[in-house]
């Protein structure tokens, strides 16, 4: 039997690589989620119609079905509307991939736009935790499951011109380690998975649109791939059920952390 898997911001980047990863793999079918229904829908008919996983499915595995969800984690309402209206064969969640994030605007603190602070609060803070909220009851009332949040090295140091985003990541590192300790009685693993650069759309919403500003930050070296997380997200996830990673940390070779980065001349 598959188990399911819920994506957050699964219209794009890490959280599109992490349900073609899963559905690779076999043994699961997936609930993804975000604001563009057409790349949703896109993305559904893709993954439905792959001929055969990568590797060999599990016992009884059956071929991968995948329920799309528009809605903005932004939105409380929607999240909890979306989750409780779910078909309840699709309600038997066992694994909660938070990835839905971004960041807006790269200025000096006193130069920010406020708009920005608060779509990045509303979406990489309070967005996890209506998700989380609002999926929870579904791991609870089965004894397991498995959180993983999709944080940033952004989340354990803070650098110049990062601020709010900073702090956003730092608050999902925080949520996470209080999420783990609060649901040790109740069976579920909590994981965070803090990728460094990472050349997805990342940049060139955070310089709203500007491509050129975007590709510069990855020039000089090879960063993460969208693929490259997904694989780590899918390695954690698929330990056996008496071990978790609780944090993990993850960048290209060029990267040590946010502040040093080698590129090449």
């Amino acid at each position: 039997m598959n188990k399911i898997v819920f994506i957050t911001g699964a219209s794009s980047g890490f959280g599109e690589a992490c349900a073609r990863k899963f559905a690779a793999a076999g043994g699961y079918h997936i609930i993804i989620t975000g604001r563009r229904k057409e790349r949703l829908e896109k993305l559904k008919s893709e993954l439905e119609q792959a001929a055969r996983p990568a590797t060999p499915p599990p016992p009884g595995a059956e071929p991968v079905r995948v329920m799309p969800l528009e809605f903005d984690v932004q939105d409380r309402e929607a999240v909890f509307s979306a989750v409780s209206n779910l078909p309840e064969a699709w309600k038997k969640i066992e694994l909660l991939v938070n990835n839905a994030g971004l960041a807006l605007g790269r200025d000096f603190f006193q130069d920010a736009v406020l708009d920005d602070w608060e779509t990045m609060i509303d979406t990489n803070v309070k967005g996890l935790l209506y998700v989380s909220k609002a999926v929870l009851p579904l791991l609870i009332a089965q004894k397991k499951g498995h959180i993983i949040n999709i944080g940033s090295t952004a989340g354990k140091e803070v650098y110049e011109k990062g601020n709010v985003y900073c702090a956003t990541k730092h608050a999902v590192d925080a949520i996470s380690k209080a999420m783990r300790i609060d649901l040790l009685s109740e069976g579920i693993k909590v994981t965070a998975i803090h990728p460094g650069a990472a050349d997805t759309e990342f940049s060139r919403v955070r310089f709203k649109g500007d491509e050129q500003q975007a590709e510069k930050v990855y020039e000089g070296y090879t960063p993460l791939s969208a693929e490259d997380v997904a694989e780590v997200v899918y390695y954690c996830a698929s330990l056996p059920s008496h071990v978790c990673i609780n944090d993990l940390t993850l960048t290209c070779t060029a990267q040590a952390n946010s502040f040093y980065l080698y590129k090449k001349a």
